[in-house]
């Protein structure tokens, strides 16, 4: 996680992180955050698999416009047609078991679970991946992670009732989903597909999966308020169609590697956001929780995690 001066290879990318990326970084994880407690938020005016629905419609919309404006090619034939759909699929579910757990369980506790979801990753691909398997330091953040999320589900303190168990199993197998995501999107022709066109499978075939199925849910309206569509709005405008820009930018000049360490911020503001602006209990525990969670995953994210592949 290293931020100072840096070379630029062939390709335009950075060695390092600079002062203009790790701000950046610190913003966009913010925002992601964030995202968690404006999902509380709008699930008291909207059905959350309906919100869900409609949040990816509305984002494939803008995305698609981006798309022609920037002259993407979208259609051409690259046999991505197959994992897109999975990808979408995924995504879609593990989407609706989010925005559906954060009606029983907290926004603090539910963004803790939520982002277990690097681990998962780094354990698939560990087996199913050349040249990512990990080394102890990998594993050790595994262990904190782990000891992180039963430290979550044994604190009574910031338990909002006994439901909110069921929301943060449904946001620990959003978890599983997200990381399985990735991976699929990691060991398939998606990983060398644009960006934009991965995103596009997603939110598309997500949308797809998600309104037709939330009927079964209940009513779509609950109680709007303007701040609920404050809260909706800030996910479709902010989150879908800004974040997902400048993290693409960030990703085409510096190394992956070195930008993912910084996804532990994102419990982190999450949990803040969730005791200031939603009141939420945040207890001892839980913040203990968040300190292993958030270590574990720089951790697993360091590159020094990874065995490299001899050369």
């Amino acid at each position: 996680m290293a931020i100072g001066a840096a070379t630029v290879d062939s390709d335009g990318i950075r060695s390092r992180l600079d002062l203009l990326a790790g701000g950046t970084l610190v913003f966009l994880c913010l925002a992601w955050g964030l995202n968690h407690v404006s999902i509380k938020v709008a699930n008291q005016g909207l059905q959350p698999v309906f919100q869900s629905g409609v949040r990816f419609a509305l984002g494939a919309i803008l995305v698609f416009g981006w798309c022609m404006f920037r002259r993407i090619r979208l259609f051409e034939r690259d046999g991505t047609l197959l994992p897109g759909i999975a990808v979408g699929v995924l995504f879609g579910v593990e989407f609706g078991f989010i925005t559906f757990g954060l009606d029983y369980t907290t926004a603090s506790r539910g963004v803790v679970f939520v982002y277990t979801m690097p681990f998962v990753v780094a354990l698939g691909a560990h087996f199913l991946i050349p040249g990512e398997r990990m080394n102890a330091i990998g594993f050790f953040g595994l262990a904190l992670a782990f000891c992180g999320v039963i430290i979550v589900f044994s604190d009574k303190l910031s338990l909002p009732g006994p439901e909110a168990l069921f929301g943060d199993f449904l946001c620990l197998i959003a978890a599983v989903l997200w990381g399985a995501t990735t991976i699929v999107i990691k060991t398939t022709s998606l990983r060398t597909t644009k960006p934009e066109k991965v995103l596009l499978y997603q939110l598309v075939v997500a949308a797809i999966v998600l309104l037709p199925a939330s009927p079964l849910f209940g009513p779509f309206i609950r109680d709007v308020t303007p701040v609920v569509i404050a809260a909706f709005s800030f996910q479709v405008l902010f989150v879908v169609a800004v974040t997902f820009l400048i993290w693409f930018w960030l990703v085409r000049h510096y190394p992956a590697s070195r930008l993912t360490s910084f996804t532990f911020l994102t419990p982190v503001f999450g949990v803040m956001f969730g005791g200031l602006l939603l009141g939420e209990p945040v207890s001892w525990r839980l913040l203990l929780a968040l300190v292993l969670v958030a270590l574990g995953i720089y951790l697993v994210n360091r590159p020094q995690a990874i065995i490299q592949p001899p050369s």
